[in-house]
């Protein structure tokens, strides 16, 4: 499988509309730390392609990625940085006389329709109940905290064959028992980090910061770990001594699994 970064930033994007820090200029002036909301493709030969979220960038990946119809997305949680595109993902089901199709949780989904209530005349939304199966790839989601945000999911791909597995958990902060467990012995895991050290009080705060994923290494052991869903706090440009098998995501950035 195939994992495209189509974007890597937090709610916010990079730059910051009302900001003028150092960062947001270079996402301005040059574009290396510019960054969309959090969205990746998946593409397998064995299901085709597919998407996890779709936030208000949908419609530039879709161009910058050279796509007219994309059929399957995956929703992490309701947020609008997670589903702002939707009602754009719907309008082309529309146009193109097509039914799409989107996994979420229960609650997800229902939190999406009471937002976008005509949504599903052009979307078939799937409540995720028990493992899912897109061709060579077992699929599980789970509940993961999300702080002050309340909770949000994510998601494990396990190769049926091969027993490969990568993990995708964009919006989690302070995991523990059963939400750590299938992020644990990952080929690769992606992992949402709004800062490298995040200044404000734990109990205002969200999601991870890079120190802190740093540190779920040792206890959870994957083969590799991008982070993604990034502020702009982080500066891609500067070195930060990142340990062998880790990495930023970057837009455009490609994986294989």
């Amino acid at each position: 499988m195939i994992v495209t970064f189509w974007g890597t930033g937090d709610a916010m994007g990079v730059p910051r509309v009302y900001c003028s820090c150092d960062v947001c200029e270079e996402a301005r002036a040059e574009g290396r730390n510019r960054r969309y909301r959090s969205l990746v493709q998946l593409t397998d030969a064995s299901f085709g392609t597919m998407l996890i979220d779709c936030g208000p960038d949908w419609r530039n990946g879709m161009e910058a990625f050279g796509l007219r119809h994309i059929e399957t997305l995956l929703v992490t949680h309701a947020h609008f940085d997670h589903i702002g595109g939707l009602p754009e993902f719907a309008d082309m089901c529309r146009w193109l006389g097509r039914k799409g199709k989107v996994y979420a949780k229960r609650e997800v989904v229902d939190e999406i329709l009471v937002r976008f209530p005509w949504l599903r005349r052009q979307i078939d939304f799937k409540p995720i109940d028990g493992k899912l199966t897109f061709g060579e790839w077992e699929t599980v989601c789970w509940k993961v905290n999300h702080g002050k945000n309340g909770h949000a999911y994510a998601f494990r791909f396990t190769h049926i064959a091969s027993g490969r597995c990568f993990a995708y958990c964009s919006d989690a902060i302070a995991l523990q028992g059963e939400e750590l467990e299938p992020l644990r012995d990952l080929d690769v895991l992606i992992l949402g980090t709004s800062f490298y050290e995040e200044p404000y009080p734990f109990e205002s705060r969200s999601v991870y910061d890079v120190r802190e994923g740093l540190q779920l290494i040792e206890r959870l052991k994957p083969g590799r770990m991008i982070f993604t869903h990034m502020s702009h706090d982080i500066d891609l440009s500067r070195n930060y001594d990142l340990p062998a098998g880790t990495a930023f995501a970057r837009t455009g950035m490609l994986i294989t699994i």
